[in-house]
């Protein structure tokens, strides 16, 4: 099988969940009555030539859209089928779990042809009941699994992101560190990132149930359904934890300003002590004639004295006008 032929399957009929292997049996599949899913590596641009040479009868944007670099989260009918893309959460070791794996689809009676440039666990989790003959049988069927495998996960990662953000408010109210700014702060990047794609992602999923497609049928309609107001519920929870960084932000930011105006203080205190002194011994060392005090012996410590009563006094000035 070619690099950028990832798997290719049957759905239904005597071949149903066996593996194709070779390229002239996958286009064959891909033209037959009976539906057959292929997945294709969008990063290698032999997949862009496969698809301009086996999915001619698609118009050319329609074929470019399958292997554009940047997407968003979409659902586009063309005829009798649908353009899709959508998003799912990276769980692949060293990336980050916000920075969402893109699935671009055609889909319709006939075929599937779905594109990602790394491993998504959904489309292996679907591609893994089909090869087990588990697996759906209609195109509409797999769209609906799909989805479905799509949002469970998104919802874990979130329930994920919200017990981290339970467990970091607690810190916080507790004992506001400096430290903890930097954990919001990851945490708030990673709230960003999946909110972007969840958005569109669920107006493409209500798009998909809009589209009136007779191949999605009643089951398959109910379960994207499902997954459109579980996607909602997902969004409201991002809402919610957005509010929730804010106001952990805000403790924080609040935290900070107390030390700062406490050490103000502080320093305020220190120079209200010592401005007098400060004035005194600067009086007392300029080096003039006429000094009182110069040729006593005891000048000295008559002067450290007085500095002392001055220092002492203003303190019990400023606790009298509750200062401290």
């Amino acid at each position: 099988m070619d690099p950028h032929i990832l798997f290719a399957y049957s759905l239904s009929g005597p071949e149903r969940g066996h593996p194709i292997a070779t390229d002239a049996e996958i286009a064959a599949a891909l033209g037959a009555e009976a539906p057959a899913w292929l997945h294709l590596s969008a990063s290698d641009p032999a997949s862009d030539a496969w698809i301009d040479r086996h999915m001619a009868y698609l118009d050319a944007p329609v074929r470019d859209a399958l292997t554009e670099p940047l997407t968003r989260p979409r659902a586009v009918r063309i005829g009798g089928g649908l353009l899709v893309n959508l998003r799912g959460i990276n769980f692949n070791e060293g990336d980050d779990p916000g920075d969402m794996v893109s699935v671009r689809m055609w889909i319709d009676p006939h075929r599937i042809v779905s594109l990602s440039r790394r491993p998504l666990r959904s489309v292996r989790a679907v591609a893994d009941r089909v090869a087990s003959g588990q697996g759906p049988e209609r195109s509409g069927d797999l769209l609906a699994q799909l989805v479905e495998e799509l949002t469970d996960r998104i919802e874990t990662q979130v329930a994920d992101l919200e017990d981290r953000a339970e467990r970091l408010e607690a810190l916080v109210v507790a004992d506001p560190r400096p430290e903890l700014g930097s954990e919001l702060s990851g945490l708030r990047l990673e709230l960003i990132e999946l909110r972007r794609f969840l958005s569109p992602q669920r107006d493409a999923v209500q798009a998909i149930l809009r589209a009136g497609l007779d191949w999605i049928d009643g089951g398959d309609r109910q379960l994207i359904a499902e997954q459109h107001d579980q996607l909602s519920r997902v969004i409201e929870t991002l809402d919610a934890l957005r509010d929730q960084f804010q106001t952990m932000r805000d403790e924080l930011e609040a935290a900070r300003a107390d030390r700062t105006n406490r050490n103000l203080y502080i320093l305020s205190v220190i120079s209200a002590v010592f401005l007098p002194l400060g004035f005194l011994t600067g009086l007392m060392g300029i080096n003039l004639g006429g000094m009182p005090g110069a040729g006593w012996p005891f000048g000295f410590w008559v002067f450290s004295g007085l500095l002392a009563g001055v220092g002492i006094l203003v303190l019990l000035l400023m606790r009298r006008l509750h200062l401290f």
